[in-house]
C-alpha cells in the first residue's frame, strides 16, 4: 500500500467550471494556495488547467492567468473558443474541454494513485469509472452549496470522495487586499541622494 505522503496525485481543473463554482460561492481562487494545498497531501505529479481562449487577435482576460499558471507549476491546456449564433440570434461561445480532460486523465492513470477532478459535470461519470478501473482513487471537487448545486449527483456517487469547494475556501481563496495590507510606499530620493516622504 502507498504511504499517504508518497501518493501520486494529479489535478484536472476544468477552468470554466471552477470559476463558475467559486463565483457562485462568492470567492476567488488563489492558485498558488490551491497548489500548496494538494502538495501537502502527497507527491503532486501534474496540475492541469483547462480553458478555451479567444483568437489571439482578440484580447482574452484569461491570457494573463494562463501565462501565470504556466510559470508557476501548472500545465495549462488551451484551445480556441468557437463563436456561433444560435437559432434565436444570440451570440454564443463554445469552449468545452471535456475531451481534453478525458484523454489526459486516461493517459496519466497508470502514473497516479489519486486523481482530483475540479468539475461537477455529470458527463465525467464514465471517465471517473474508467480511471477507477485502472486502480486510481478519484476525488471530485465541486459544490452543492450554490443555487442550483453545481455537482451532478451521478458524478458524486461515482467518485471515491466528494470535496465541497466551499469547505476548501478558507485555504484556497484569494484574500481581498485592504488599504492597510498594502506595502508602504518607498521614500523617493532627493536629487542629492537623501530620502523624502
Amino acid at each position: 500500500m502507498t504511504d499517504l505522503f508518497d501518493e501520486r496525485i494529479a489535478l484536472f481543473i476544468d477552468g470554466a467550471n471552477l470559476h463558475s463554482a467559486s463565483r457562485a460561492l462568492g470567492f476567488t481562487i488563489d492558485f498558488r494556495s490551491l497548489l500548496d494545498r494538494f502538495r501537502a497531501e502527497g507527491r503532486l505529479v501534474r496540475a492541469y488547467y483547462y480553458t478555451a481562449l479567444f483568437d489571439e487577435a482578440e484580447y482574452s482576460p484569461l491570457r494573463p492567468l494562463v501565462d501565470w499558471l504556466d510559470y508557476n507549476g501548472y500545465s495549462p491546456v488551451t484551445k480556441r473558443a468557437k463563436e456561433f449564433v444560435d437559432d434565436y440570434g444570440h451570440r454564443k461561445i463554445k469552449g468545452n474541454m471535456d475531451i481534453e480532460i478525458a484523454i489526459d486523465a486516461m493517459a496519466m492513470a497508470k502514473h497516479l494513485d489519486r486523481m482530483v477532478l475540479f468539475s461537477g459535470d455529470g458527463d465525467f461519470r464514465r471517465l471517473v469509472e474508467a480511471v477507477q478501473r485502472e486502480g486510481v482513487r478519484v476525488s471530485v471537487v465541486s459544490t452543492l452549496r450554490s443555487h442550483p448545486p453545481m455537482a451532478a449527483d451521478e458524478l458524486r456517487r461515482q467518485a471515491d470522495e466528494f470535496v465541497e469547494l466551499a469547505d476548501l475556501a478558507p485555504e484556497i481563496s484569494r484574500q481581498p487586499r485592504t488599504f492597510d495590507d498594502r506595502a508602504p510606499t518607498p521614500a523617493r530620493p532627493h536629487v542629492d541622494g537623501t530620502e523624502q516622504e
